[in-house]
């Protein structure tokens, strides 16, 4: 489990413990990944998803943030929370943008939550040692800081009852990202796009940065 991810699984069955509710893990992955969800399980989780898929370490962190939407978007969940970034490539990306395909509200790098009223309450890790309260609706989502609180690990007696907890599979990521190995290699197929240049601003810097905003705004939307 990446550090970040293990911190937010931890608040959030901090949260449970609070004001009640139901933590339902979500991971994405090859069948190995059944020992993350295993673990989480164990530390007090009450569900999981398990989104089954291999060479999934190559996908985009949009194409990673589409296959989970899809895989929780039936949850209605009150409450996202993602670590802030992997512990191998760090692109702290997935989370926020897994917010604005849900339609969710969102605050990074998260130090300190207050879920107990209608809104959340949460203080975000700004830079040169400053903080920032913030106060958002629900249902949102949450990424979360490394160190946030002091992790729990699970007992041998709560090893043993996690055995009995619900584990679903989803085979959904094959929708959005086909991946074949042929002759050892790994070749990804794709949607093809119609690609087309322009030249913005005519050697202008500053006029050429206004246009793309405009494009940007009312093209690309």
């Amino acid at each position: 489990m990446n550090e970040s991810d293990g911190y937010a699984l931890e608040e959030a069955l901090r949260i449970k413990e609070k004001v009640g509710r139901e933590v339902v893990v979500v991971s994405m992955g090859p069948q190995r990944a059944k020992s993350v969800i295993k673990d989480a399980l164990a530390r007090g989780a009450d569900r999981a998803i398990h989104v089954v898929g291999d060479n999934v370490v190559h996908l985009s962190p949009f194409a990673a943030a589409s296959v989970l939407a899809e895989a929780i978007r039936d949850e209605q969940a009150d409450l996202v929370m993602t670590g802030l970034q992997s512990d191998d490539y760090g692109y702290a990306q997935t989370g926020v943008i897994l917010a604005e395909i849900l339609g969710l509200p969102h605050a990074t790098i998260v130090i300190e939550i207050d879920a107990g009223g209608d809104e959340l309450r949460v203080k975000r890790e700004l830079e040169s040692g400053w903080y920032q309260w913030y106060t958002m609706p629900k249902p949102a989502l949450l990424t979360i800081q490394s160190g946030i609180s002091q992790i729990r690990y699970a007992t041998l007696k709560a090893s043993w009852r996690r055995r009995k907890k619900k584990l679903r599979k989803s085979r959904r990521l094959l929708r959005l990202s086909v991946s074949l190995r042929i002759n050892g290699s790994t070749k990804s197929i794709c949607r093809k796009n119609q690609k087309q240049t322009q030249f913005l601003g005519g050697g202008d810097a500053k006029k050429g940065a206004g246009e793309l905003a405009e494009k940007l705004r009312n093209e690309a939307r």
